[in-house]
């Protein structure tokens, strides 16, 4: 009985470092930078998914951010945020691929925003819902787009 406790203890111990370990990986600054250079490298049609993982990804980061303290960089990073919707914004084409997929990213990524707008402070919310309405037009566009084919 003591043993299969203890071996449940280092399993959830074990199962709980490996996803703190990548989830810091996911929102590294360095993880950011190739994800927006293969965003950079891939086609037109491929760009739309990949700019929806990074806002989702910067969207973390900004939530990590704003939990440290760290308004100027978290309002930088909303900033980045925005810039990239609207490049999604723009880059929905006909011929995309993985526009449901995006959409539900973009649905997780208006989520984690609402959840950081309510325990942000008073003077971080502009920012925010700034971020979060350009979010819900984007992915209302990514929906009405997807189920146009």
């Amino acid at each position: 009985m003591r043993s299969a406790a203890t071996a449940i203890v280092m399993f959830t111990l074990s199962l709980s470092c490996v996803c703190t370990f990548a989830e810091g990986l996911t929102d590294s600054p360095t993880a950011l930078a190739d994800l927006q250079a293969k965003v950079d490298q891939a086609q037109p049609r491929d760009r739309c998914f990949l700019y929806a993982e990074l806002v989702n990804r910067m969207t973390n980061l900004a939530g990590q951010q704003l939990n440290a303290g760290d308004s100027v960089e978290a309002s930088e990073t909303l900033k980045l945020i925005q810039r990239y919707a609207d490049k999604i914004q723009m880059g929905i084409v006909d011929d995309s691929k993985k526009l449901k997929p995006a959409e539900l990213l973009m649905r997780r990524t208006s989520f984690r925003l609402e959840d950081i707008l309510r325990d942000a402070s008073y003077e971080d919310r502009p920012a925010l819902e700034a971020t979060l309405t350009q979010m819900n037009k984007v992915r209302a566009q990514l929906m009405m787009q997807a189920f146009k084919k």
